[in-house]
């Protein structure tokens, strides 16, 4: 079962929706503006990383949901707050048409420190323990470029803003669906975007099928009976019995999935007695880790056969086992009309686009969003990963020099699937 959250703390009761930039920061390597005015650019770059500087976990956006809040109705758009707790969506609607389309960006930062400190990167997380390690910072600034786009030159129909929270494994797109996001804002197409450290920042991917692969978590308990170290006859060691089953768990993707369907089975946590008393045998051990699958037909195989694994290492070993599989994110699937979409919109606003491009075994819960309408998940070059600053690395930052791709990029696939 998942953790209980902390609880949330207390919104800053005065964001600054426009915070002031210096201007030798703003971004000289990659593309150009892009078609931003320069103050456009700066402003947007300056508002990026403020919220690097001050992160916030899932459902925990107070601060974040404000500002972004804050810059919506500044441009005239519809504004709705709370879906999800901290979750915002912005409506602009235009007459002479009758579509509507869903673009998200994720919000959330990752409970982790930032290794790079303000002497060298002026806005470092000021939040001990927190940081903007997956590019969500730029995600929530460049569709607001894009709604300021878009709300001076409306296209006809409807462009529904979507700033979810809770994107890093806290199930802030499943409770919005769940909230009723689809109902209360229906749309024909829905895509999302996400930084890729090793693309260049004026370069973009977009595929259909598989792009991230299924999250979901397992945890295993074999129990036995302890006894004295010198003694095991005398007891049923639950210890050997993990060796055994932590030697097999790789035989499911090496001998029981079919090799041509990509998966994962990794044990991440491992609890079994006590490093003060080495001459005890203990009674029973813990073992977790994560699943990973692109179909639902190997996500319900990898389920079944860790199962099975555990039980019959326990038969095995003349001990018990209980068996926990938690469904946490489907993959992502990008619907092929949805993708075509993407792609002539990324043609449109780049000249380095890639149509063929290795999926990711990450996971990212805009899948319960491409469940509701035919969706794409697109990627954005995110300059070289310097220092091996990949994502979810203490040291990484989004590159600021993405920001004009994704603006254009957001407001071109919004006009195109209006069409």
């Amino acid at each position: 079962m998942s953790q209980p959250l902390p609880p949330a703390p207390a919104p800053d009761p005065t964001p600054d929706p426009t915070p002031d930039v210096d201007p030798a920061h703003v971004p000289t390597r990659g593309p150009a503006s892009g078609g931003l005015p320069e103050g456009v650019l700066a402003d947007l770059v300056a508002l990026r990383r403020d919220l690097h500087a001050h992160p916030e976990l899932g459902f925990e956006e107070h601060r974040t949901a404000a500002i972004v809040a804050a810059r919506l109705r500044a441009l005239g758009l519809e504004v709705v707050e709370g879906i999800a707790g901290t979750g915002v969506v912005g409506t602009l609607r235009a007459p002479g048409g009758n579509r509507a389309v869903g673009l998200r960006a994720d919000m959330d930062a990752l409970a982790m420190p930032e290794a790079v400190g303000p002497e060298l990167r002026p806005w470092t997380s000021t939040v001990p323990g927190k940081m903007h390690a997956c590019g969500h910072d730029g995600h929530t600034v460049m569709l607001l470029g894009a709604a300021e786009r878009l709300a001076a030159d409306p296209p006809p129909g409807t462009v529904h803003f979507i700033f979810q929270p809770a994107e890093e494994g806290r199930g802030g797109a499943k409770k919005m669906v769940e909230e009723g996001l689809f109902e209360r804002f229906p749309c024909d197409m829905v895509f999302g975007l996400h930084n890729m450290p090793g693309l260049a920042p004026d370069e973009m991917a977009v595929v259909a099928g598989p792009q991230l692969a299924s999250s979901d978590s397992w945890k295993v308990t074999l129990r036995g009976v302890g006894t004295h170290g010198a003694k095991p006859h005398l007891g049923r060691d639950p210890v050997t019995a993990l060796g055994a089953f932590l030697s097999g768990l790789q035989s499911i993707v090496g001998r029981v999935v079919d090799p041509l369907q990509p998966s994962v089975v990794s044990a991440c946590s491992v609890q079994a007695g006590d490093p003060r008393a080495l001459n005890v045998i203990p009674d029973e051990v813990q073992v977790g880790g994560t699943a990973r699958a692109y179909t639902p037909e190997v996500r319900d195989q990898l389920e079944a056969e860790i199962g099975r694994l555990a039980h019959g290492i326990a038969a095995a070993y003349g001990i018990a086992a209980e068996y926990d599989f938690i469904r946490r994110i489907p993959p992502v699937v990008n619907d092929p009309a949805a993708t075509e979409v993407a792609a002539a919109a990324a043609g449109g606003v780049t000249g380095a686009l890639r149509r063929a491009f290795a999926p990711s075994t990450a996971g990212d819960d805009f899948a319960f969003f491409g469940a509701e309408a035919p969706g794409c998940y697109v990627w954005l070059g995110n300059g070289p990963a310097r220092d091996g600053a990949l994502h979810h690395n203490t040291g990484y930052d989004f590159c600021d020099a993405a920001i004009p791709t994704g603006v254009a990029w957001w407001a071109e696939v919004a006009r195109r699937a209006l069409a």
